[in-house]
């Protein structure tokens, strides 16, 4: 139930952060943001296959870091 959860709140911040990049200009912190986003799906899929549990956090808070960034420009 955790790891349902925990992908539902993933994708729902992964949506918000693709929202503000495409408002964004292109800037440092949408190339940093980008690039967070782009690391944390294949990050997903390796805590969901190999660890599991609060590792899932992991992914978690580097959308949510990329989501800051993007919040904090706007």
């Amino acid at each position: 139930m955790f790891e349902l959860l925990t992908l539902v709140v993933f994708f729902w911040l992964l949506v918000k952060a693709a929202k503000l990049a495409f408002r964004l200009t292109w800037g440092i912190a949408k190339i940093i943001a980008s690039i967070l986003i782009v690391i944390a799906l294949p990050l997903l899929v390796v805590c969901l296959l190999f660890v599991g549990g609060i590792a899932l956090m992991v992914p978690l808070a580097v959308i949510g870091i990329a989501f800051a960034i993007l919040k904090a420009c706007l």
